[in-house]
């Protein structure tokens, strides 16, 4: 364990010393933002919209308190999506979608002696492949985030109001009611840290993967299970230290 995590630092350390040309990272940061990023719009819209329904609705099937407001179906919906449910189970979607396609892609490459071959041209591997990915991760992975805030507190407005629990201006104005715009920079904060998480420790699965075919497959699962534990732990840690 303690070896394990002092190469990830020795890993982290090898890809920012001897780095690319700030012309050369940038147009590798833009590759891999449209892979990480674009590519990823279309499952986060869906899991997003369809949590902010199911949320809505559930919310609404346990509120029978005839004193309970109809409008605090909207803000619990709000409160969730915004703290919990945006940035958490958005970056989960995205280590399975995002974390085994580094893994997978570093480690086909590692078995093919294609870093090799960089580092007999006297290319930083780590800094070539590695960083583009991260940096790439940084900025995308917030921009997800906002997109499944939105979608979500949508998908709770078209539940709520199609399915007949609430009506529309009640649901405005639970949405409305007592927001805290620190929760908003609470959710990118989360989704900034989620983002270094999967993207560095998938590439150092994929980057020492060790084999051949087999050994990608297992790096890449490897890659998105510990993605996984790492964004749990973090959330805890994050919760309890800035809320």
């Amino acid at each position: 364990m303690v070896k394990t995590f002092g190469e990830f630092i020795l890993f982290l350390q090898s890809m920012l010393t001897r780095t690319e040309r700030l012309k050369v990272l940038w147009q590798r940061t833009l590759d891999e933002a449209i892979l990480i990023g674009i590519d990823s719009i279309f499952i986060v819209m869906i899991v997003s919209a369809f949590i902010g329904a199911v949320t809505c609705v559930q919310i609404a099937y346990n509120l029978t308190n005839p004193l309970i407001p109809k409008s605090t179906i909207g803000y619990m919906v709000r409160e969730m999506t915004i703290l919990e449910l945006a940035p958490t189970i958005t970056s989960i979607v995205l280590a399975g979608k995002v974390g085994s396609s580094i893994a997978g892609g570093l480690g086909t490459m590692r078995i093919t002696e294609q870093v090799d071959a960089l580092e007999v041209m006297g290319i930083n591997s780590a800094s070539y492949l590695v960083l583009p990915k991260i940096i790439a991760a940084l900025l995308m992975f917030p921009l997800l985030v906002i997109l499944a805030m939105g979608l979500s507190i949508l998908g709770g407005y078209l539940a709520g109001t199609l399915s007949g629990a609430m009506s529309a201006p009640e649901y405005v104005e639970g949405i409305r009611t007592d927001f805290i715009p620190y929760n908003i920079a609470f959710a990118l904060i989360k989704s900034v840290v989620f983002a270094f998480l999967v993207s560095a420790i998938s590439a150092y699965k994929g980057y020492f993967t060790k084999g051949g075919a087999l050994e990608v497959g297992a790096a890449s699962t490897g890659a998105v299970t510990n993605s996984i534990i790492a964004i749990l732990l973090a959330d805890y840690v994050l919760a309890a230290v800035l809320l």
